[in-house]
């Protein structure tokens, strides 16, 4: 397998070999029932988001139906009703974003956790925009209507009882969660100090529900309007309890997973085995991650989002982790008989996403460990996948001799390609395959037949994608699964 992983990129790659009929058809048959599969996953995932936005359009039309609306005139009412339907709105789509962060596994077979997630974030900006508006339009109708300057409004309101307090503990609360998240701010902060602010914004949830009850008649004590809000309510912080709380005790209990050992297999990457009972009955496909907790002194506060290295069998499970900070640092001194408890798995970077005849792999630094399960648990025949290993240097080979025999033993192609980073401009080549005229093209000898799965660091991952873009992959044969470095 030396020969495999060492053999030059810039060689075009050989074509895959001529398939007999039967299985030819059979790889036809295949790629048709990925895409149906495809199709029925899209089909609910445009789903799920129109349910999103129509229960936006929902808090509307609930306030549209109380009475308030009704009586609106005049320029102070028409401040009011647009800081009611802004607060409304806003505290849907909050909803709507614990709904996304809580890992429903519905959720994470359609969307994929990774773009969940996203899509949590996306929602930030917006609902702390909206939620400012509503505290400001409020305070000006209000102000209108008693003849006070806003801040004398403000005063009036912020002392005018508990629930109106609290209104303003959440608004204080959100901004932080909103600020410390964003990407120039969050890099200031170690990341248990970030996430112990991020679960802040379950607080600022749960601490403005009072005031939405008992100050105005929009959601009045009988009404119909009153028991939906708080049925959502119920039904999105009941996700996130189950399935961020009590699901990952259920597993941990019952499959007692521990530390058996821990193995340096490079400077600053571990390989971590992990025992544990029907550790195969966990559910993990190929190129899944989990997020892994271990219950030591130094350890138990940080979770820790590691893909599987290895498909767990009956009685044991491998993740691969190299030091990337003090939290993951921290993992390589582990020692053995250490509990572990797991959220997961979780992750669409499996076979399961699949819609193309042919698989493209394309993995750099420690991004190769889902790559590797994802190989170990996929069944290929002769010539329907490529890989390509991406290393800065001799280092950063983690795994690629259990890449390359799992290759051999698919009839797989597999390239390396060692070296620094292009400077000339931005590629995630080295400068000599650049020169050479190496692409994604010339390594993949089906690309635009090919799901490619990409997996890295996210500004060299990105960059792939952006060439897979640029040849005509469409969207939906390409899968990312990004490395923060």
């Amino acid at each position: 397998m030396t020969d495999q992983i060492t053999r030059p990129l810039h060689r075009p790659a050989p074509p895959a070999p001529r398939l007999p009929s039967a299985p030819a058809e059979s790889l036809e048959r295949a790629a048709a029932r990925r895409r149906r599969d495809h199709r029925r996953r899209s089909a609910a995932s445009d789903a799920l988001g129109v349910l999103a936005w129509a229960s936006a359009a929902m808090a509307v039309a609930l306030y549209l139906a109380s009475p308030g609306s009704h009586a609106v005139s005049g320029i102070a009412g028409w401040l009011t009703a647009a800081g009611i339907v802004a607060g409304l709105v806003a505290t849907d789509l909050c909803l709507v974003m614990i709904v996304l962060a809580a890992r429903v596994p519905l959720i994470d077979r359609v969307f994929g956790s990774d773009n969940a997630i996203a899509q949590h974030r996306s929602l930030g900006k917006p609902v702390l925009y909206l939620l400012l508006a509503h505290a400001a339009l409020l305070t000006l109708g209000y102000g209108l209507s008693d003849r006070t300057n806003p801040v004398a409004e403000t005063i009036s309101l912020f002392t005018s009882g508990s629930d109106m307090v609290l209104a303003y503990v959440s608004l204080g609360l959100f901004l932080a969660v909103v600020v410390t998240s964003v990407v120039s701010v969050r890099r200031h902060f170690a990341y248990e100090a970030w996430h112990v602010i991020h679960l802040l914004s379950y607080v600022a949830v749960g601490v403005a529900l009072p005031h939405m009850l008992s100050v105005g008649s929009v959601l009045g004590a009988g009404t119909w309007q009153r028991g939906y809000w708080i049925g959502l309510y119920a039904l999105s912080l009941g996700l996130i309890a189950l399935y961020r709380f009590v699901m990952p005790v259920v597993v941990t209990m019952r499959h007692r997973i521990r530390v058996l050992a821990v193995e340096q297999i490079a400077p600053g990457v571990v390989s971590i085995h992990l025992a544990g009972t029907d550790l195969d009955r966990l559910g993990v496909r190929g190129g899944q991650y989990g997020v892994w907790r271990f219950w030591t002194a130094r350890t138990w506060y940080h979770a820790h989002p590691v893909s599987f290295s290895a498909v767990p069998t009956s009685r044991g499970a491998r993740i691969t982790v190299r030091d990337l900070g003090a939290g993951s640092a921290r993992l390589g001194r582990i020692r053995p008989g250490a509990f572990v408890s797991l959220e997961g798995p979780y992750g669409l970077f499996t076979t399961t996403a699949r819609t193309a005849p042919y698989l493209a792999l394309v993995a750099s630094g420690i991004g190769v460990t889902p790559v590797r399960s994802l190989l170990e648990d996929t069944d290929l025949r002769p010539g329907e996948a490529t890989v390509v290993l991406r290393g800065s240097d001799a280092d950063q080979q983690y795994l690629w001799n259990e890449v390359a025999e799992l290759a051999g033993r698919s009839g797989s192609a597999l390239y390396a390609m060692v070296g620094p980073r292009a400077r000339s401009r931005e590629s995630w080549l080295t400068e000599e395959d650049l020169r050479r005229g190496v692409s994604l093209r010339t390594a993949f000898p089906h690309l635009l037949q090919s799901d490619l799965y990409v997996c890295g660091p996210r500004a060299w991952s990105d960059l792939v994608v952006e060439e897979a873009r640029r040849s005509g992959v469409p969207e939906h044969q390409i899968r990312q699964e990004r490395f923060e470095s």
